[in-house]
């Protein structure tokens, strides 16, 4: 996947700025996409030079003016050719996993330590992925009541659901990977 596919994705619900983008990216998407304010106004640039977006002036008071983008035909023809094709898995690149196989390098307290924290971490990210799938099953994250307008209201819970189970993963993963820890703690004493 690419940062523009998903900034494709997201424009493909409302119109936005690239501040907007980048506000959006530091929020919600930030926990399947990743992407810093440096990659985001040069890909914007490419993208519409490629023709996928198009950015529109918006005068935001006397001297000020934002670029607004939104997504133009061709942009919507590369989304959904994308979204259409299976891709190749990407490979593991997992830090920690690194540091875990090398934790007979070190004290047992020392690495139940660092499991310790590493549970609290995926107990946070499990807990906020299923508030976020909540939200959406409710339909009330701003994107997505966006992106409803433009669709038949009888598809309206389909679609919600088929984002909150995204979210459903997410924590599914984060609460496997605890379960994981907590194995590997047990294995650090002799248990």
């Amino acid at each position: 996947m690419s940062l523009q596919h998903a900034l494709l994705g997201v424009l493909e619900a409302r119109p936005m700025s690239g501040y907007d983008l980048v506000q959006f990216f530091d929020s919600s998407a930030g926990w399947i996409w990743a992407a810093p304010q440096s990659q985001i106004y040069p890909t914007l640039r490419r993208m519409e030079r490629a023709g996928l977006i198009s950015g529109d002036d918006e005068r935001r008071g006397p001297k000020l003016t934002r670029t607004v983008y939104s997504v133009t035909e061709q942009g919507l023809e590369e989304l959904n050719r994308w979204l259409s094709a299976p891709h190749a898995p990407t490979p593991a690149r997992d830090p920690f996993l690194v540091q875990a196989l090398n934790f007979d390098m070190i004290e047992a307290d020392q690495a139940h330590a660092v499991l310790e924290q590493f549970i609290g971490e995926q107990e946070k990210a499990a807990a906020e992925a299923e508030a976020h799938r909540d939200r959406l099953l409710a339909k009330d994250t701003m994107l997505l009541k966006e992106r409803l307008t433009r669709r038949d209201p009888a598809d309206h819970d389909r679609v919600a659901r088929i984002k909150a189970h995204v979210f459903a993963g997410i924590a599914a993963v984060a609460r496997t990977r605890v379960e994981w820890a907590r194995e590997g703690q047990r294995l650090l004493t002799g248990d």
